[in-house]
């Protein structure tokens, strides 16, 4: 008997209290264990709010480095390149107060902006000037924003220029905010892409075109909107200190809120950036302080609670005290009865804090009943003919984010320079706040069938088990003894070694079936698309559910190694993406000496997920890492691993990569 089966054992019969007392144990649901495990990393990020900072001193001291982080977040770091707007007015409504542009630019060539101008008739001197950015009001072919020509009319007819753009997915050039929501884009997530990044970048180049504008004063700009507008509202005024005043309406909850309530199942994905560095979300508010903000909402939004907003208006209030001579002076709140809506006292409390702050004008605001222009009459393009053919809106998540192309290195010199580079991207932006050592799973239960229940991360549990090799190979005293952990994939049944095992070098060998979080039926979460729940508010802390697995990984090869004291060596095989987590994990595990990967996915577009890493680099440069780890691909596409030959040639490990074919 092994070591290791003499372990589990002993732990069986000294009954510790790890193990069940039932002979037939049920293990906890799959989403128990996940929504324990997401409550404690928002309640550890719930205390991470202005990143440390108790004075103003320190926090500004950290603002110029969070902005920068912020930006990469949405993916705009470093920031795009601020090309021609090529800005073009198609058409002028002649209103008896109101003028309205029909106005088109590009944000970057091809990324169109529709949006409509409203400015007084009669322009004397530089006015101030107000973008407003859409909440979800669809309106197909006209636009989201004619469903806010009120806001627009107002501040024309109050001295105002404003400017109403189309977001991305309900523009007249319509793309898509739903790609992780209900789409099953999850290369975004590992692209770093989401439309809040566009959203962002929209507005910033907005406000470009605003300020090159004759009739517009550059040192007054307010930026304003409702719901998904909120939310850019935030996204715009945090990014460009441009605008001096922002009037946010229902556009943040915080994580408690999106992630332990799952509010986020509420929304789309450009409510949303990505969490790398794993910030309290009102951090991002934060960015905007000093400069004049009112946080409004409705008592009874469902989507953006009450008890979410009181915790973020305490921790802005907070924050501007260090600013503000008496409180209200640059940060209050508007509150209004009822639900999700853009009614009317939502914006009076606007229209009076932008004319506050930008004007000097205290007094009373009215807002008169107003006539709704025809939607087709405010169209950009008035017919479908007059589209720009050559929009990238569509297909803008292919190109806006800028990829990870590292060079092969030529020699073993540049090859060690190389591989430290990445794997240094790979610990800042991938596996951010990672252990330098993960620690060894833990026994929790064994079933019946000799299935074992590890811990791996505190409430996270998986299932391995044991598969002894018919007969021990004979092997030389200086050879250590191999175990080979075998990665299931969701889709392959726990607990039994799968049928392409027999059809490689692992057969006849000894190995452990490991089915990581959410994979084998008895611990897997309930999968409902959309809101794909569980993938999505892993990024909201800055993780994936993969990048979970691959500590899983590591976790139970660091028990593995242990429980033979040491003297184990580990080779990790998985099919597909499963294959690929065990790549990764060996990066970080060095118990884990070689590696086998079978139909290995060319791309991360394929799978695994993991945040951000096509900006660093794709899996045939991760499997280069590998060396000088043995390395064996079977089944592999030819042309996209000759990348990775290239690899183990530069660096002088050529006899390490293996490449087989197998029966299918």
């Amino acid at each position: 008997m092994s070591l290791f089966s003499r372990l589990v054992c002993f732990l069986l019969l000294c009954n510790f209290g790890l193990l069940a007392q039932d002979a037939s144990p049920t293990p906890s649901p799959g989403n128990a264990i996940i929504d324990r495990h997401l409550i404690r990393e928002t309640s550890e990020l719930s205390r991470r709010f202005l990143e440390g900072a108790q004075t103003r001193e320190e926090w500004e001291a950290a603002r110029t480095d969070l902005r920068q982080k912020y930006l990469d977040m949405l993916g705009l770091w470093p920031l795009p390149e601020r090309t021609p707007l090529k800005p073009t007015v198609t058409g002028t409504l002649e209103l008896d107060a109101v003028h309205v542009e029909k106005i088109h630019f590009q944000s970057r060539p091809g990324l169109y902006v529709t949006g409509n101008l409203y400015r007084p008739a009669n322009v004397q001197g530089k006015l101030p000037a107000v973008l407003y950015v859409c909440g979800h009001s669809g309106r197909g072919r006209d636009g989201n924003k004619t469903a806010f020509q009120h806001h627009g009319m107002w501040f024309a007819a109050n001295g105002y220029v404003c400017l109403i753009i189309d977001t991305l997915q309900l523009g007249e050039l319509a793309g898509t905010h739903h790609g992780t929501y209900n789409k099953q884009r999850w290369w975004w997530q590992s692209a770093g892409y989401t439309p809040a990044g566009v959203e962002c970048w929209n507005g910033v180049r907005a406000i470009d075109y605003l300020v090159s504008r004759p009739d517009v004063d550059p040192d007054k700009l307010a930026v304003t909107g409702m719901s998904g507008g909120g939310a850019a509202t935030f996204w715009i005024a945090a990014a460009d200190e441009r605008v001096k005043v922002c009037v946010p309406v229902s556009g943040m909850s915080d994580l408690q809120s999106y992630v332990d309530d799952k509010v986020c199942n509420g929304h789309c994905d450009c409510m949303f950036l990505y969490n790398t560095y794993r910030w309290e979300w009102t951090t991002i508010a934060a960015l905007i302080a000093p400069r004049p903000m009112l946080f409004e909402n409705s008592g009874y939004d469902p989507i953006f609670p009450m008890p979410a907003n009181e915790r973020i208006r305490e921790r802005l209030a907070q924050l501007y005290r260090w600013y503000e001579k008496k409180p209200g002076d640059l940060f209050d709140i508007g509150i209004t009865p009822g639900g999700h809506a853009d009614n009317v006292e939502l914006r009076l409390m606007a229209y009076r804090w932008i004319n506050r702050h930008l004007k000097g004008d205290n007094r009373e605001v009215h807002e008169p009943v107003q006539a709704v222009i025809d939607g087709q009459r405010l169209r950009v393009f008035p017919e479908d003919q007059d589209l720009p053919a050559e929009s990238l809106n569509a297909s803008i998540d292919e190109t806006f984010v800028s990829l990870g192309k590292p060079v092969p290195p030529r020699t073993h010199a540049e090859y060690l320079t190389w591989s430290k580079t990445l794997t240094e991207r790979l610990e800042a932006t991938v596996f951010r706040e990672w252990p330098d050592q993960v620690a060894a799973a833990v026994i929790r239960d064994q079933r019946p069938d000799g299935q074992l229940v590890l811990g791996t991360d505190d409430e996270i549990l998986v299932l391995a088990r044991r598969h002894e090799a018919p007969q021990k190979l004979p092997r030389s005293p200086e050879q250590r003894e191999r175990l080979w952990l075998v990665i299931l994939n969701p889709d392959e049944p726990e607990a039994t070694l799968p049928a392409w095992v027999s059809k490689t070098a692992l057969a006849g060998q000894s190995t452990v079936t490991i089915s990581p979080r959410g994979c084998g039926t008895s611990l897997a979460w309930t999968q409902a698309n959309p809101p794909n729940y569980v993938e999505r508010a892993h990024a909201l802390v800055g993780r994936t559910v993969d990048a979970g697995r691959v500590y899983d990984i590591q976790s139970v090869a660091r028990w593995l190694h242990e429980a033979e004291g040491n003297e184990l060596t580990i080779g990790v095989a998985g099919r597909g993406a499963a294959g690929v987590l065990g790549a990764y994990a060996a990066l970080f595990e060095s118990s884990i000496s070689e590696v086998l990967l079978v139909e290995p996915p060319t791309s991360h577009r394929e799978g695994p997920t993991l945040l951000n890493v096509l900006r660093v680099l794709d899996i045939p440069d991760t499997l280069g890492l590998l060396a000088p780890r043995h390395v064996t691909l079977f089944n592999a596409d030819e042309a996209a691993f000759r990348r990775t030959e290239q690899i183990f040639q530069g660096a002088g490990y050529e006899s390490r990569l293996t490449r087989r074919s197998s029966p299918r």
